[in-house]
């Protein structure tokens, strides 16, 4: 459970729109020296704080975390003894559950619930007109982040103006070039060709703008209006969903143990002739330097 200065934590990355990842520990086997309760956060460069396993453990639930915050997926990982030759028991997981050979346990399983908890999509909203604030009440009640006067980022769900003149042809060239996926002007067939023709971007930025905003579904209220931007705004968001998602999660195999490791500048490391090599933990990265060292 999520407590004390961990849950100072929690909070303070929620208010900063920081993605990060819950592990908690639901089962461990005797000699493990964690107990069901225990947590950890895992912060998206893969620094982990609070403790639900030693070194070698922590080498994995940085990388399943990772790899959880990247597909916005919970995970139960089972680490197990990597010199323990029985199947593993899988009859009681569930299907986003993996069950990893862990070669520097010292006997003992352990199982951690991953869970990764991604901040709101943000939908930024300028102007006052009906409309934008029937899409502010519209979008806040589907779970989107509404926000106005912001500085825009390309992790932006998107971004609707509807503010009828103003600083609408600035704000809507700074959307396309910072690459927000979903770029919308309320206005009229003809107005808002015209404001297209006049955004100082290239002409492949000015073709992703929307506008009129919305599908058209025969809205003709503000609230149908809004809906039908969201309408809009969410086949969007699926129909091209790699524009805004996390980057993959790289990984690499320790030389001594051979474990598969994140690639992350929170896991152990050395920098040698041919590269950065990782490892699970600083005893496999000292044992290597120390035999790289004797030739």
């Amino acid at each position: 459970m999520i407590k004390g200065e961990l849950a100072e934590q929690v909070q303070q990355m929620v208010r900063d729109r920081v993605p990060f990842v819950v592990a908690t520990v639901v089962r461990a086997r005797h000699p493990t020296s964690v107990r069901p309760g225990y947590s950890a956060l895992v912060r998206p460069d893969g620094t982990i704080e609070g403790f639900v396993g030693g070194a070698c453990a922590e080498s994995s639930v940085r990388l399943y975390a990772l790899r959880a915050l990247e597909t916005g997926e919970p995970l139960l990982l089972r680490l197990m003894p990597g010199d323990d030759d029985s199947p593993p028991d899988s009859t009681d997981l569930f299907d986003n559950a993996v069950v990893e050979r862990n070669p520097c346990l010292s006997g003992g399983s352990l199982e951690i619930f991953l869970e990764p908890q991604l901040p709101a999509a943000r939908l930024v909203v300028v102007g006052s007109a009906p409309i934008a604030n029937a899409l502010s009440r519209v979008a806040c009640a589907t779970g989107y982040d509404v926000v106005h006067d912001v500085t825009l980022a390309t992790s932006d769900a998107g971004v609707v103006v509807a503010s009828h003149g103003g600083e609408e042809e600035g704000v809507l060239a700074e959307a396309l070039r910072v690459g927000v996926p979903y770029v919308a002007l309320v206005a009229s067939v003809a107005r808002g060709e015209a404001v297209r023709a006049a955004l100082d971007v290239p002409e492949e930025l000015r073709a992703q703008l929307h506008t009129p905003a919305g599908l058209d579904i025969g809205a003709r209220t503000p609230e149908e209006i809004a809906i039908s931007i969201l309408a809009q705004l969410i086949a969007e968001h699926h129909a091209h969903p790699g524009r805004a998602a996390a980057a993959a999660v790289s990984s690499a195999v320790d030389p001594v143990c051979g474990m598969e490791v994140a690639v992350a500048e929170t896991t152990p490391y050395l920098d040698v002739a041919g590269g950065r090599v990782f490892f699970c933990g600083i005893g496999c990265r000292d044992a290597y330097a120390r035999e790289h060292a004797a030739h």
